[in-house]
Order: C-alpha cells, then sequence, then structure tokens
C-alpha cells in the first residue's frame, strides 16, 4: 500500500490533529470527536457543526484566532490543506532560492481573491508569516462576515467588495496597490447540478450513501461560474495582463490535473514571462496550484 503524500514541513498541521490539545484550548470540540474504524479519535465531517467547531479549535490554538464563525452556508474549509497553499506561497517568493530568508512582515502584499466569510487564508497567512492581505469577495455576506472576524480579533486586515461578478482584479486592484503575490480558490464547477452530482460522487466514494449536503458546505459563487475552472481561470489570465507591473505573482488553484494542457495554452497567449505548476498533497489527495508572472526574474527585487 503506498503510503499517505505530506503535508508542507511547515505546516502544523503535518502529524494530524491533536484533540487532547484542542479541547484543552476548545471544550467544546469534545462531543464531536468519536472514533474511526481503526480507533482513532476524528469527528463526523458530514456534521456542520463538528466541522466548524474543529475549525474554531484550529484556529485558536494554532493561530491565535479567538473569536471564530460563520453564518450558515458559506464554505467552511479544511485548514491544513488551505494552510499548505499559504506555506507554498512563502517558497514562491524565495524563487526557488535555499539561501533566501523565508519573506514575512506586513511589507509582504497578498492580494486574496474570493475571500469567502472564513477569511481563512488571511487569518492563517497573517499568523504563520506576519503579511499584508488584501481580500476581495463578490458575495457582500463574506465581507461583512469577514469584517467581524477581523473586529472581534483586533486584525486589520483590507476587505474589498467585488461590486461586478463579472471581474476579477478589475475594479478591485487601485492605481496605487502593489502586491507580492495574488491567490485563490476559484469555483470548479460549471453550474449548480454539478457541484451537486459532485458532493454526491465524493459522499459515495467515502461509502457514506447519499447526502444532500454541500461538503464543508458552499454557497454558489464559492462553488460554481459558467464554463467552471477553465472558464473562470481564463478571464483571471485575461485581466491579470493589465496588472503585470502590480503584481509579482499571480497564483489560483487548480482542482484538476487535467484543466493544466489548456491553462498552459492560454497562459502562453498571454505571454508569461514565467509560468509554474506547484502541486500540494494532502494524505490521499494531491492538489496544485499555477503561478504565472510577467516580470523576469533578473528584473526582481
Amino acid at each position: 500500500m503506498a503510503s499517505k503524500a505530506k503535508l508542507h514541513p511547515r505546516n502544523q498541521h503535518l502529524e494530524g490533529y491533536d484533540f487532547k490539545r484542542l479541547v484543552a484550548q476548545t471544550p467544546e470540540l469534545e462531543p464531536f470527536i468519536i472514533n474511526s474504524p481503526v480507533g482513532r479519535p476524528t469527528i463526523n465531517f458530514q456534521n456542520p457543526m463538528a466541522v466548524r467547531t474543529l475549525n474554531q479549535a484550529l484556529l485558536r490554538t494554532h493561530y491565535s484566532i479567538k473569536s471564530w464563525d460563520i453564518p450558515a452556508g458559506y464554505l467552511c474549509p479544511p485548514i491544513p490543506g488551505r494552510v499548505d497553499y499559504i506555506h507554498h506561497l512563502a517558497d514562491l517568493l524565495t524563487d526557488g532560492d535555499e539561501n533566501v530568508v523565508l519573506p514575512q512582515g506586513r511589507h509582504i502584499r497578498v492580494l486574496d481573491i474570493g475571500t469567502g466569510a472564513s477569511l481563512v487564508y488571511p487569518l492563517t497567512g497573517q499568523s504563520e508569516y506576519g503579511w499584508h492581505f488584501t481580500g476581495v469577495d463578490v458575495d457582500a455576506g463574506a465581507i461583512k462576515s469577514a469584517r467581524q472576524i477581523c473586529e472581534s480579533n483586533g486584525l486589520d486586515i483590507d476587505l474589498r467588495l467585488q461590486t461586478n461578478p463579472e471581474n476579477i482584479f478589475r475594479g478591485v486592484i487601485q492605481p496605487d496597490d502593489a502586491f507580492h503575490v495574488t491567490m485563490c480558490n476559484p469555483p470548479f464547477h460549471g453550474s449548480k447540478e454539478q457541484a451537486k452530482k459532485g458532493t454526491q460522487r465524493k459522499w459515495a466514494g467515502l461509502g457514506k450513501g447519499r447526502s444532500a449536503k454541500l461538503n464543508f458546505g458552499g454557497r454558489d459563487a464559492e462553488l460554481w461560474y459558467p464554463g467552471g475552472e477553465i472558464k473562470f481561470i481564463a478571464r483571471m489570465v485575461n485581466e491579470s495582463t493589465e496588472f503585470a507591473k502590480q503584481c509579482l505573482w499571480f497564483t489560483t488553484l487548480v482542482s484538476k490535473k487535467d484543466n493544466l494542457q489548456p491553462l498552459h495554452r492560454i497562459l502562453g497567449k498571454a505571454k508569461v514571462a514565467e509560468y509554474k505548476v506547484v502541486e500540494m498533497a494532502q494524505g490521499q489527495k494531491t492538489s496544485r496550484f499555477i503561478a504565472w508572472t510577467y516580470i523576469k526574474k533578473k528584473q526582481r527585487t
């Protein structure tokens, strides 16, 4: 049997969840803990309250977020996989030079497209590296939730509402903005019906039978986009050309490996200076993000 792929070496969740430590910080988690078939503590990931309470415990214990919650129906993301993206972005910003000190501090500016009600990337990235985040979302409810999280924890995160759902960078990147990196977890289904079918397949694959619940929740804008992931990222690449001098690296998660080839052609037409695919792993699952820049390496500072 193949061994499980590991998270990033700097990921605090590399060895799994320390439920004893989590419960010590968040006693509300204890009623949700059950034993797995092999006798290890876990939770029922089909239970939205269990997942939300686990996230509260993880954010409190590992990232000093004392107060966190999201409205019903919004995406409640799994923390370990999300923070892996942050650690790989830190590596990206070193340009592959192992002798370069990891980028830390508020002078490192990150743009999070689709930051969501959970604000998971800014919360974990600010805690791990001290970066300054700007979070953008098309959903006013998500921005309201994110603001409440910031206010409850005394955090300085710039939050912007994207008022035109047809745009990604346009309208939110201002003329005087400059970012070291952008990030995004794009909607990867092409319709609401595809999202529902994808959820059914996943639960069946996990041996859970049929379920009407969307995995980890999620609203329409978080889960699907007309034309799916490729269309969304294609629009992102197209708009990125307008802000080529304001962002060092543009990045986005890509859910399906088969989407890399058409995206490679799209980036070729955009005449980027460099393009990378960064693979990430969590257990049996492999994910990835693509990164592109219009700035040649010798011009980067």
